[in-house]
């Protein structure tokens, strides 16, 4: 899109929108644990664009798809669709949205109905939203609309009386992306549409929504975890993890100039077919695992597993005791006793004062900890430079090359 995004409206505002899942054990539990799925997400969509969402799995991705379209409620935050906040919407109300607002499942065997013909199938949201009660004929008019879908998506006319396991799981996506063109929307959900496909009929696929959009003027939100098919079909990309926004650029700045060391590692993973790539070899590979998205703690969600959370204490430094500079700060290496090989302490583990006289029992002249903001200060989404976004307490001391 050549008209730049800051004169236009967008179709879709997400403001601080946040889906807590409630996972307390018992009904008297004192302990409240809240599974932090999304938390505290902004980003717009405008028309006739696509926004792809990316991230690891578990990141809150399809998450974030099934709460604009109210699959979930959302627990705080506003989803405005063309000025009207959904969020303040009540279900009953909901209806004529639902057309507007379309979504295409992961999974094409399990969200289709296996009872149900195609014709059925596609045929629900037609009759749900009464789109043929004006004709003199609805149902000739109906079963017309279906067969122009059908053949629309590359199937036949004869698959309309077909059931589901007939199908492969290319054609179950395929009638997936019919049902969810029958009712007209503005925007459509794609829910990590591709990942159960054949690399063949993912081309197909991703090709055949292109062309749907440039036909029908359609929006998209495109969620994958496939970075190379996200750069093809997206003009602007947000990246997230662990219910967090981490970066958001059009497409091209996003791949070739990276600023978030989380989008950085992200990008690494892409293999390239190309033996003689003189990246080759230069993926950055994360240390740690993923904290747990129960009660999360405050900071940056990425900063256990980021290298630029790092700090140095080092012994002759600063009127106050090596033991007093360590004690409270956040381990980011994890430290065995040198003969025994004891644990003395974990990688992103608080040091205990015990911990602390321990290293400086050993004659440490150093020792690597978290740099404090990090670790107790959850950075903001802001503009780094025109229509890119990053979330990084240190992001202009970060190299913006990507490399």
């Amino acid at each position: 899109m050549s008209e730049s995004y800051n004169t236009q409206k967008p179709l879709l505002e997400i403001k601080n929108l946040k889906k807590y899942f409630d996972k307390s054990r018992g009904l008297f539990s004192k302990e409240k644990r809240f599974l932090t799925a999304i938390d505290d997400v902004s980003f717009n969509i405008y028309k006739g664009e696509t926004f792809g969402l990316v991230g690891e799995s578990g990141c809150g991705k399809s998450t974030t798809g099934r709460t604009i379209v109210k699959l979930y409620e959302p627990t705080a935050g506003s989803i405005i669709f063309d000025g009207v906040d959904l969020a303040t919407v009540k279900e009953k109300d909901m209806l004529p949205y639902r057309r507007k607002i379309q979504m295409i499942f992961q999974d094409p065997y399990a969200s289709l109905n296996g009872r149900m013909t195609v014709t059925d199938i596609i045929a629900e949201g037609i009759d749900t939203h009464k789109i043929f009660d004006d004709m003199p004929d609805p149902n000739k008019a109906k079963q017309e609309r279906i067969y122009e879908l059908l053949e629309s998506v590359g199937l036949k006319k004869e698959h309309a009386n077909r059931y589901p396991h007939e199908f492969s799981g290319g054609q179950r996506q395929r009638i997936g992306i019919a049902r969810a063109l029958a009712v007209d929307p503005e925007l459509i959900i794609c829910d990590e549409p591709i990942s159960a496909l054949d690399v063949s009929i993912q081309a197909q696929v991703v090709n055949m929504l292109e062309d749907f959009q440039k036909e029908r003027g359609l929006t998209y939100l495109f969620i994958a975890h496939d970075l190379s098919m996200v750069k093809h079909i997206s003009d602007r990309i947000g990246v997230m993890y662990l219910g967090k926004l981490m970066e958001v650029a059009t497409s091209d700045e996003l791949y070739e100039y990276p600023l978030h060391p989380y989008t950085k590692a992200l990008l690494s993973s892409i293999p390239v077919p190309d033996p003689n790539n003189p990246n080759k070899g230069s993926r950055i590979v994360l240390e740690g695992d993923v904290p747990s998205p129960i009660n999360p703690k405050p900071g940056c969600r990425f900063a256990s597993r980021c290298e630029y959370s790092k700090s140095v204490v080092y012994r002759n430094e600063g009127s106050k005791s090596f033991v007093d500079r360590l004690e409270g700060r956040i381990a980011r290496v994890t430290l065995l006793h040198p003969e025994t090989n004891e644990l003395i302490v974990k990688s992103n583990q608080v040091i205990t004062r015990e911990i602390a006289e321990y290293i400086d029992s050993l004659g440490k002249d150093e020792f690597v900890v978290g740099r404090d903001r990090c670790f107790s200060e959850t950075p903001e989404l802001i503009e780094v430079k025109k229509e890119h976004f990053a979330a990084c307490h240190y992001i202009n001391d970060l190299d913006g090359t990507g490399k």
